[in-house]
């Protein structure tokens, strides 16, 4: 049985990251990460009809869940209500975590415990960025010799950059159609690109995917509102 100590804090609609263990019937069990036993009913697998459940989930497999109750002997967890963005956000994060514990593995044999410890107050990839500054929060879990080592590798590691796309659709049935929507999106011209029949992209490359999704989402609501005020129709999606 799992101590207190060992357990993640969870509570109804986290989104938590799992492991197909095995599929017996209608039911998917995943192990969590702190150990846990889920379970995911077949309707909460994917919406409408489900021929093969193994088109979803394979053992072995990792995936991110949303919670939906909590009880003594497991946890109910649901796949089709997690959004592709969620997910995306969620590995994401669980591969900033795996790179950051491979450093310090690479340079101390008890990486994990000291990890466990770093946990209990920030992420691991937030303890490291955050060390690039204030290098003396590493010394309060390494030694000197350790400490140098650990910084070597952050300052010649570089972070690797994401981009991100979201189309959108504008047009008008002005005269001044063109014009207009020339100059709604005439800020934003060196992020973006025309694709055909009204439809554009938006590109936002960034080292910090959180940071070029919210300059991509606040482009978008600066666009739908000069679109509204110029009586122009903007579509866009997931934003």
């Amino acid at each position: 049985m799992l101590s207190k100590e060992n357990m993640i804090e969870l509570k109804e609609d986290d989104l938590v990251l799992c492991v197909v263990e095995r599929v017996s019937g209608t039911t998917v069990f995943v192990k969590l990460e702190d150990k846990r036993e889920g379970i995911i009913v077949t309707s909460e697998i994917a919406p409408g009809r489900i021929r093969n459940l193994r088109d979803y989930v394979i053992p072995g497999k990792r995936i991110v869940c949303k919670i939906l109750k909590i009880d003594k002997n497991n946890v109910n967890l649901s796949l089709r209500r997690v959004s592709d963005k969620e997910k995306r956000e969620v590995m994401e994060k669980y591969e900033r975590e795996k790179n950051s514990l491979s450093i310090l593995k690479s340079v101390v044999k008890n990486a994990e415990e000291i990890a466990e410890k770093i946990k209990k107050q920030e992420s691991l990839y937030d303890f490291l960025q955050s060390c690039k500054e204030n290098s003396k929060k590493l010394q309060e879990y390494f030694t000197k010799e350790e400490t140098e080592k650990i910084l070597k590798i952050l300052q010649e590691k570089r972070e690797k950059q994401v981009e991100i796309k979201k189309e959108f659709f504008l047009s008008s049935s002005s005269p001044q159609g063109i014009t207009l929507i020339k100059r709604i999106l005439m800020p934003y011209k060196e992020k973006m690109n025309y694709l055909a029949a009204g439809r554009f992209v938006i590109k936002i490359k960034s080292q910090d995917y959180k940071k070029a999704n919210s300059e991509s989402i606040k482009i978008l609501q600066e666009i739908q509102e000069k679109a509204k005020k110029e009586n122009c129709k903007f579509e866009a999606k997931n934003f």
